[in-house]
């Protein structure tokens, strides 16, 4: 959070923290849309939700109508044979527009007045950055615990031929002492995928600070992870391994002993009851197929500060996420054994 503080020669109640913030002739529309930019340029979202849909909708409240594609059956063919024609019939899916978060901030004349920077600048990069927090962590929480992958991509028995690939459950997750066991489950994940007939190109793996740790540890993993710093500071990827771009996030959703998953931010200790579950974590993969995702700064609003001599600024950010495709979707439960 930037924070402002006025020279001694001005007496104040106390520092504006201003998160953020504008300076200068207010434009709500290039505000709004600057915001926005910002916003993409830093988000994950971007790298592992597909964008088909972004500015197909108006407001809050809005609902978006996705094709699905059809299934068409595919049958042997002998000379001579009467043909059979079917007419494919394409399903919906409707993914409302029902998310937001809004900031509200003020700034007084005078801290504007002294301040040396592009404060509108500075101010948009900090508040694209929080937005970015709170709405990865919702979306993960939404897209990888509520909704969540196909049946047959998670759990003790992945594998939507096979059966055969031990993913982690909430009272089995995969043992973390090892790395290479978390290793061995990144490429179980791979094979599941490769189950589901799910392209290799534009895969991801989102995980967690600690279990990069953890493959950094194993002599496979640590030849791969090769991405650029740039990439690195604003989306997490870190480098690629068995066909998965790899990212690293903070706000992958968690679970403590005997409790559900919570999003990433939340006290492990609010989820709901679970019997004999340990404390672990998610690592999700998948392809930008998975998970659509829109948003728009909705609303920006300049306006004198009737209780000082300053400006108020306050925004709205709206969205929307779905799982449209879950069985390019998968998910490892990492944690303690015992």
């Amino acid at each position: 959070m930037a924070t402002l503080t006025p020279g001694s020669v001005y007496p104040v109640n106390a520092p504006y923290n201003v998160n953020p913030a504008f300076s200068g002739t207010f434009i709500p529309n290039l505000w709004a849309d600057k915001l926005l930019i910002k916003f993409y340029e830093n988000t994950m979202l971007t790298q592992i939700c597909n964008l088909d849909y972004e500015g197909q909708f108006k407001s809050k409240g809005d609902s978006i109508r996705i094709r699905t594609r059809p299934d068409v059956t595919i049958r042997p063919y002998e000379v001579g044979m009467n043909l059979q024609y079917e007419v494919p019939t394409p399903g919906y899916i409707d993914m409302q527009i029902d998310q937001g978060f809004y900031f509200g901030v003020k700034v007084s004349d005078v801290i504007q007045y002294q301040a040396d920077r592009d404060l509108m600048n500075m101010f948009t990069d900090e508040a694209s950055k929080q937005m970015k927090i709170a709405i990865e962590e919702e979306v993960f929480y939404n897209a990888f615990v509520t909704a969540g992958p196909h049946a047959s991509n998670e759990g003790a028995t992945a594998g939507a031929l096979s059966a055969g690939y031990n993913l982690g459950t909430d009272t089995s997750p995969i043992d973390e002492s090892d790395p290479n066991n978390v290793l061995a489950a990144i490429l179980r994940m791979s094979s599941v995928l490769d189950e589901q007939n799910v392209p290799p190109d534009g895969r991801f793996l989102v995980i967690s600070p600690y279990d990069r740790h953890l493959l950094l540890q194993t002599n496979i993993a640590a030849t791969f992870f090769s991405g650029d710093s740039t990439s690195m500071q604003r989306t997490g990827k870190i480098g690629t391994i068995d066909r998965f771009t790899v990212y690293v996030s903070n706000l992958l959703p968690k679970a403590e002993a005997g409790k559900d998953f919570v999003k990433a931010r939340e006290a492990t200790s609010t989820g709901t009851a679970v019997s004999d579950a340990k404390a672990r974590r998610l690592m999700i993969a998948g392809t930008k197929h998975a998970i659509s995702f829109a948003a728009s700064i909705e609303k920006t609003e300049p306006m004198r500060d009737p209780t000082d001599f300053g400006d108020i600024v306050r925004g709205l950010s709206i969205y929307g996420r779905k799982v449209v495709k879950p069985e390019t979707l998968v998910l490892a439960q990492v944690g303690s054994a015992t």
